[in-house]
């Protein structure tokens, strides 16, 4: 028994040397701005409108494609 709780103790105290480290990892970050942060989601958001609308357009491309060969 003495064994098992000295195993759980043990397995406790990596568990919270474990989180002290993250924490002082997040400390390290360099976070965005707010300014630069809503740039970036723009900037995401607008490539992936951009990319979407470029599939799209292929895609309804190829439907036509087929459309007219299959019929």
């Amino acid at each position: 028994m003495a064994v098992r709780m000295e195993s759980v103790k043990q397995l406790g105290k990596k568990i919270v040397k474990h989180f002290k480290e993250v924490r002082g990892e997040l400390k390290k970050v360099v976070w965005l701005t707010r300014e630069q942060l809503i740039t970036s989601t723009i900037a995401v958001f607008a490539v992936c409108l951009f990319f979407g609308i470029i599939i799209w357009i292929v895609d309804l491309g190829f439907s036509l494609i087929m459309e007219y060969t299959f019929k």
